[in-house]
C-alpha cells in the first residue's frame, strides 16, 4: 500500500518527538539511565512527549531564527533544559551531569543544518559556544551516545565544512541578527525519515518541499508498506495534523548581549 503525506515544519516536529519515545535508546535510558535534553525548538515538542503535558515550547529555545533573522531568547525568559533519570524529572545542570554520563545515557541536541555530507551543523551565537561548546568534548571522550532531531526544512543543498572556517561572530560584518559561528554536531540524526520507519516497516520518499498559505517549509512524503502498517502510520499523522507553528521570544536589543553587526 502506498500514502502520500504532507507535513509542516511544526507537524513534522511533532512526529519526529512522538516517534523518537518508540527510539532504542531513549527507551533504555527511560528505564535505567539518564536523559539531558538540551533548548531546542524541535525539542521542545519532545519534552512534551516525555513529560505528557504541554509546556511554553517558545521558551524551550535559545538560539532562534524567525522573520527577522536570527536572534537568541534572553535566558530570563527561558525554560530550563530537560534531565530525566530513570524517567524522572531531576533537578541537575547538563553541564556537570555530562561529567558523569556513559552508553546508557543520552543527550538530545537540535541542529541548524543538515548538509549534502550528512553532517548537522549548529549556530554558536555566544562566545564561548554556548552549552554545546562546553559539553561536547566530554560527551565524545565518554562515548555518550547523542540523537540529533532535525526536520528535513534545516536540510541545505551544499556542504557547510568551507563556510564554517569562514563563519563567526567576529568575522561578520553586516548581519539580519546575532552574528553566529557553526559547529558540526556529530550525532544520530533523526528527521521525518527514520520517524516513519521506526513507527514500521516502511520505504519513505520524498517527492515534494514547499507551500503557500501556511505551508511554507513543508515536505510530502510517500510511504510503501504493508497495508496494516501504513495505514496505523497514516492515522498517527491524522491526529498531529494541525499543530500550531512556534511563536518567537524575543528580549531588548537595548539590553543584549549578544553581537548583531548592521549597517551604519
Amino acid at each position: 500500500m502506498k500514502a502520500q503525506i504532507t507535513l509542516t515544519p511544526a507537524e513534522a516536529k511533532r512526529l519526529i518527538a512522538r516517534a523518537l519515545l518508540l527510539h532504542p535508546q531513549i527507551q533504555r535510558a527511560l528505564k535505567s539511565g539518564v536523559i539531558v535534553l538540551n533548548l531546542g525548538s524541535t525539542n521542545a515538542y519532545l519534552a512534551e512527549e516525555l513529560l505528557g503535558r504541554e509546556i511554553e515550547k517558545e521558551r524551550f529555545v535559545a538560539g532562534l531564527i524567525d522573520s527577522n533573522g536570527t536572534c537568541v531568547v534572553p535566558k530570563s525568559e527561558r525554560i530550563s533544559s530537560l534531565v530525566l533519570r530513570e524517567g524522572r524529572v531531576i533537578d541537575e545542570n547538563p553541564e556537570g551531569l555530562t561529567r558523569i554520563m556513559g552508553p546508557d545515557d543520552v543527550f538530545v541536541k537540535g541542529a541548524n543544518a543538515v548538509d549534502t555530507s550528512g553532517a548537522a551543523w549548529v549556530m554558536l551565537a555566544s562566545e564561548t559556544g554556548g552549552t554545546l561548546g562546553h559539553v561536547l568534548g566530554t560527551l565524545m571522550a565518554r562515548g555518550v551516545p547523542i540523537l540529533v532531531p532535525v526536520g528535513l526544512e534545516k536540510y541545505v543543498p551544499a556542504r557547510l565544512d568551507t563556510a564554517a572556517t569562514k563563519a563567526g561572530i567576529h568575522q561578520i560584518e553586516l548581519s539580519t541578527g546575532s552574528a553566529v559561528g557553526l559547529i558540526p554536531l556529530p550525532g544520530e540524526i533523526f528527521s521525518e525519515i527514520e520517524a516513519f520507519k521506526l513507527m514500521g516497516d516502511v520505504e519513505v520518499y520524498i517527492i515534494g518541499a514547499g507551500g503557500i498559505g501556511g505551508g511554507e517549509g513543508s515536505y510530502t512524503f510517500m510511504l510503501e508498506g504493508g497495508e496494516s502498517v501504513v495505514k496505523d502510520i497514516f492515522d498517527r499523522v491524522e491526529k498531529i495534523r494541525g499543530e500550531k507553528n512556534l511563536g518567537s521570544v524575543r528580549g531588548s536589543c537595548g539590553s543584549c548581549i549578544y553581537t548583531c553587526p548592521e549597517r551604519k
